[in-house]
């Protein structure tokens, strides 16, 4: 009996997971604007993501910086 209503809420959570996937896929962008939108957020997600990475901002690997001193 356990392992029916283990195996039916798996099957609930998969479903769930499925659907929510499904519905994500059908709400892209369709006009031109909003696809230049997107692409100008994107570009600039990238650009951020190398302006202000560790090494960027302290010229050093992420375990050099003061939150990652070794306790003695």
């Amino acid at each position: 009996m356990a392992f029916i209503v283990l195996f039916g809420v798996l099957g609930g959570l998969v479903l769930l997971l499925v659907l929510t996937l499904l519905r994500r896929s059908r709400n892209q962008t369709e006009t031109a604007e909003g696809l230049r939108i997107e692409e100008q957020a994107r570009a600039q997600a990238g650009r951020d993501r190398v302006s202000f990475s560790t090494t960027a901002m302290h010229n050093a690997p992420p375990t050099a910086s003061d939150a990652h001193h070794r306790r003695r």
